[in-house]
């Protein structure tokens, strides 16, 4: 059973969320904050697999507090839980895992909760029956992902970059553009680092298609792909570009 901590600032949609979790026997409500103090103080101590927090919070915003979670080891999954609808896309970039609205629909919370004990028994799999240093994509060359109930191989040299784009999960490839609802780590912990590297909280890119790499404000880059994509390189990670590319 997943154990969930719970960061609202509202009492009823608190109480209102852990009987939804409970009824649903997937998630355990381990301990609960109105804000972002009590969040950090004991979700470090606590471990909780996943957070729910809203994006108005008594001592904040639940995007400040997702990036202060983001340095934990191990970090927990992060799931939006609010009534505000235009921050999604900034919710994703934080490497949320799913984007809730209030009022809270039973039936969305259990498909939130079973896409993610998929994606961590997929998880779990890969880490048994793997042999070291070697995953899927490096054995076969291709990346399996789910769409629309299917499982579609994507030939990994074909793909030019990954990225959050409004909200959704991008795979642009050099023919086609496939769009899902998984976060941007599900796929980088699957890709061989050598060839794929984050540059940004939102963007992964495949270095063979880097066909141009241009100088931007405060130190940061864009690359151009190429396909003509324009991608973002933030500072956090110029370093690991500049040792990768090697300029």
């Amino acid at each position: 059973m997943l154990k969930a901590f719970i960061v609202e600032d509202e009492p009823l949609a608190r109480d209102e969320l852990k009987y939804l979790l409970k009824r649903s026997r997937q998630a355990e409500v381990i301990g609960e904050a109105e804000g972002i103090e009590g969040a950090i103080r004991d979700i470090p101590s606590l471990k909780p697999d996943l957070v729910f927090m809203d994006i108005e919070l008594a001592d904040g915003t639940g995007l400040q507090l997702a990036k202060q979670l983001a340095g934990l080891d191990p970090a927990p999954t992060l799931i939006f839980a609010t009534a505000y609808d235009e921050f999604a896309l900034q919710a994703f970039e934080s490497y949320a895992f799913d984007y809730l609205l209030k009022p809270f629909n039973e039936k969305r919370i259990r498909q939130t909760l079973d896409r993610l004990n998929k994606v961590r028994k997929a998880g779990e799999r890969e880490t048994r029956t793997k042999p070291p240093h070697r995953n899927g994509a490096e054995q076969t060359g291709k990346l399996a992902v789910e769409i629309d109930d299917r499982i579609v191989l994507i030939d990994r040299d074909s793909i030019l970059f990954i990225g959050l784009i409004e909200g959704k999960t991008i795979i642009k490839t050099e023919e086609n553009e496939y769009k899902m609802g998984d976060p941007l780590i599900v796929f980088e912990r699957k890709l061989d680092p050598r060839s794929f590297l984050r540059v940004h909280r939102g963007f992964i890119v495949n270095v063979i298609h880097i066909a141009e790499i241009q100088p931007w404000f405060n130190s940061t880059y864009n690359l151009i792909m190429s396909d003509g994509s324009n991608i973002p390189v933030s500072r956090t990670y110029v370093k690991e570009l500049k040792q990768l590319i090697g300029f």
